[in-house]
């Protein structure tokens, strides 16, 4: 077998989520514990950081496990979904792993899967923790797949438990308001494991301060403890964070953009202050350097990320109302003569909620991502107009963000999101 052979595998003959949707959600976490179990239960012999949320856990994840790095851990990374390469799901210091590595997992245990019948997700979840223990990783950052208590990742007992910010998406799997879909991230919470909240958002925090006190797990509201003063970005490229926690004032960079990431530092830091306690050696420095390393460290993209000059074009991962609106921010926050928004989105979001964020001054380049659930660029185009959102359609995202640029002027901004799908294809 080889290795597009493997990848086929797995993405056709397998139920996978972010390229069908909800037929894809397993809502059990049956297949995960057989494919443990037949595994030997890697996830035992690795500590683990668990890292849910709406928004934010991505960007949380990353942190982490750069500052661990950075620290001189064998860190394991598992995050989803990939932008361009699968491989971008499961990372040992800031390493892929390799197209042999998933080509012989599949092929070896090909007979088990037709049997098991796994998602696709919880087949990926298996090779991540089997490849975490093989490579003998000290530590492996557990990014949530979707939800929490009945993620396939929700079997591992990790040292600390992170909830990033909530808000509504994936409503129709996981409940039409902020604390129902807390109470599913909620699940991650483990008896007498500590919880760090990123974020204190009253219509969550009782039900997070609940499941903590069911399962006798200490909680911290992150932002409680550490309050974002201000935050610039410098010339070199790294935005800055003057941020206060108890009597004292600490400047903090890192090399991830987005005004956003002012919502996801205090729950970095506050973790990484558990985690000191829980024995691990992270030095001042190796947290100064790991947070300013991110990108060169652990691979991560797409978040606010720059990809040209002279016109400036950013593109941007959010793509749920939360996500729009933080993008929104940062764009009102930056200097051009014109804004063009090359802009796709998936069939199941809140199409209407987003749109009604978007500027009516803008010129919109509707398209779709190459991908079933993808929303047709000229239905999507027909709901903007209802907002006062005028554009053209383009049936590929290549060819729009290329319209974008033949009509943007040199001191113009062109923004590229709406989905991750639609920045997939431009990073």
């Amino acid at each position: 077998m080889q290795y597009d052979e493997a990848l086929d595998y797995m993405e056709s003959q397998l139920p996978m989520f972010h390229r069908i949707g909800k037929s894809a959600y397993k809502a059990n976490l049956g297949n995960a514990l057989v494919l443990d179990e037949y595994f030997g239960h890697p996830h035992k012999k690795f500590s683990s950081v668990h890292v849910a949320g709406t928004n934010g856990k991505g960007s949380t994840s990353h942190m982490l496990a750069s500052v661990l790095q950075q620290a001189g851990y064998r860190v394991g990374l598992y995050t989803s979904p990939h932008l361009k390469d699968f491989r971008e799901r499961i990372r040992v210091n800031g390493e892929m792993i390799s197209q042999d590595e998933v080509t012989q997992f599949v092929e070896e245990h090909r007979k088990l899967f037709d049997r098991v019948k796994p998602s696709f997700f919880e087949m990926t979840v298996a090779m991540a923790f089997d490849y975490f223990a093989r490579q003998n990783v000290d530590v492996a950052v557990v990014e949530v797949g979707l939800g929490g208590r009945l993620d396939s990742t929700n079997i591992i007992t990790p040292i600390i438990s992170v909830i990033t910010s909530i808000g509504l998406d994936h409503t129709d799997l996981l409940g039409n308001t902020l604390p129902q879909i807390a109470g599913e991230k909620a699940g991650i919470i483990k008896r007498g494991v500590p919880v760090v909240i990123s974020q204190f958002q009253p219509e969550t925090a009782s039900v997070f301060t609940s499941k903590a006190s069911e399962m006798q797990s200490s909680i911290v509201f992150a932002d409680s403890a550490y309050k974002v003063q201000e935050m610039k970005y410098t010339g070199s490229g790294m935005q800055t964070f003057l941020v206060e926690h108890g009597e004292s004032m600490e400047q903090w960079d890192t090399d991830l953009m987005g005004s956003y990431q002012r919502l996801n530092l205090p729950g970095v830091l506050a973790s990484l202050d558990i985690l000191r306690e829980e024995g691990y050696r992270i030095t001042l420095d190796a947290q100064k350097q790991g947070l300013r390393m991110v990108q060169q460290l652990t691979g991560l993209m797409g978040r606010w990320q720059k990809l040209q000059d002279r016109p400036l074009i950013y593109c941007d991962t959010g793509h749920n109302v939360d996500g729009i609106t933080m993008v929104m921010e940062q764009i009102h926050r930056m200097s051009y003569a014109k804004l063009h928004v090359v802009l796709g989105m998936v069939a199941d979001k809140d199409i209407d909620g987003m749109l009604s964020l978007l500027p009516a001054d803008a010129i919109y380049y509707f398209t779709r991502a190459a991908l079933p659930r993808a929303l047709d660029q000229n239905v999507l185009m027909a709901k903007a107009m209802l907002h006062g959102l005028m554009g053209e359609a383009y049936p590929t995202v290549t060819q729009a963000l290329e319209a974008a640029k033949d009509r943007a002027d040199e001191n113009d901004l062109i923004y590229v999101g709406g989905s991750t799908f639609v920045v997939a294809e431009v990073v």
